[in-house]
């Protein structure tokens, strides 16, 4: 990628295909990959806000301390976008590692929803950031 804007611009396309992949697994019963999905949503629009920094981590733990402590502590966030990744995450956690974990549709209908909220506001902030951030 040329520019941090690009990278950006790239990392959170990735995260909309997540979202559309997550509704339609969704749609097909495909509740714990529609999970796993809804989360990389997440991940992927706080990796479009770590490339305008020029900072990535190997490790989710990375990427998801440095948004809360550069996006959420700072105020730039609402502190109910850290709830919703946790909710993601835990809710990816269990559908990727528990056997018996089953996940409901009213659950993951509203996990997808959270996700688009997660997804439009980091969205909404990279549209109103300069390119020179």
């Amino acid at each position: 990628m040329d520019t941090e804007k690009e990278l950006s611009q790239y990392r959170i396309s990735q995260a909309a295909q997540c979202l559309k992949d997550a509704k339609i697994l969704m749609q097909n019963s495909g509740y714990k990959g529609a999970a796993n999905r809804a989360y990389y949503c997440a991940f992927h629009s706080m990796r479009s806000l770590l490339a305008l920094h020029r900072i990535d981590f190997k490790t989710h733990k990375g990427v998801i301390s440095y948004f809360r402590e550069y996006y959420i502590k700072t105020k730039i966030f609402d502190v109910k976008l850290s709830d919703i990744l946790s909710d993601l995450l835990q809710i990816r956690t269990d559908s990727d590692y528990d056997d018996h974990y089953e996940v409901t549709r009213d659950e993951l209908e509203q996990r997808i929803e959270s996700a688009e909220t997660f997804y439009n506001e980091v969205k909404a902030y990279l549209e109103r950031t300069p390119e020179d951030a």
